[in-house]
């Protein structure tokens, strides 16, 4: 065999391992989701696999009764946060109804469990389009297909970034004003409110917040609106005032929210 056959084996026998160890960590990747998801949602990751959207799919950063957000490669190596829906909590889905209705964007939904859940990973893509928009600090929304959502990653190093639950801000003070107008900015520019607003869903983000699990935010003008900002901002007050910081009156932040007087 000449030299030259000899190099060309070696790089196709190299080629030939790096495809099955590629293929191994598929087969693994799918054992763990099929131990979880329905058929469906697994077709769904599968084709987002197969046609690279997601290049790799690795472990759970954030488990609850709602969903599961996984940690995911890109196309280019970039870190993905990859949020899939379960399609199979009763509770969820009862909740889900509430903040649908009223919405004009979702004014034809059906009430069969698919359709809920289809339409509320479509909700928090097109929620977290809008707040991106504005200039609120949300992560970036890059795919929605059925109960699958995929995100920027935000943390380093493959680790996200905490909650404000888990890792509490260096200086309150400046961190409660600075999630207050990204309150007044998404009420203001977006037209929303996030309705479900607390220390579990802002990260600290390198002493920035970043906002996050807007499937239940709704339209300014929907009927719920008044009662979960001010909802959001009783929250934000109660976590920072523990944390020493002269908190404003919430009647008073939320007519500087709306605009209200």
């Amino acid at each position: 065999m000449s030299l030259g056959n000899r190099v060309i084996e070696r790089i196709e026998r190299r080629q030939r391992r790096i495809e099955e160890e590629r293929q191994e960590r598929r087969e693994e990747q799918y054992q763990v989701l099929e131990e979880v998801f329905d058929k469906a949602t697994l077709m769904t990751v599968y084709s987002l696999l197969n046609r690279g959207i997601i290049k790799q799919l690795l472990g759970v950063m954030k488990s609850g009764k709602e969903s599961r957000i996984y940690r995911g490669v890109g196309p280019n190596g970039e870190s993905l946060a990859v949020k899939i829906y379960l399609t199979v909590s009763a509770e969820f889905k009862r909740g889900m109804i509430p903040y649908l209705e009223g919405d004009p964007r979702f004014k034809s939904v059906k009430h069969d469990s698919k359709s809920l859940v289809y339409t509320w990973a479509q909700k928090e893509f097109k929620n977290l389009e809008k707040a991106r928009d504005a200039g609120v600090m949300v992560p970036k929304p890059t795919v929605v297909e059925k109960n699958v959502l995929i995100m920027e990653f935000i943390g380093e190093n493959g680790s996200p970034a905490p909650t404000l639950r888990e890792e509490r801000p260096r200086n309150p003070k400046t961190m409660y004003k600075t999630i207050l107008s990204g309150v007044k900015k998404l009420y203001g520019k977006a037209g929303l409110v996030h309705g479900d607003l607390s220390e579990y869903n802002i990260m600290n983000d390198r002493g920035q917040p970043v906002i996050f699990d807007m499937g239940q935010s709704v339209l300014v003008e929907h009927p719920l609106a008044r009662e979960l900002l001010l909802r959001d901002l009783k929250n934000l007050n109660i976590y920072f005032a523990k944390l020493g910081v002269a908190v404003k009156d919430v009647d008073y932040l939320f007519k500087w929210v709306t605009g209200h007087e």
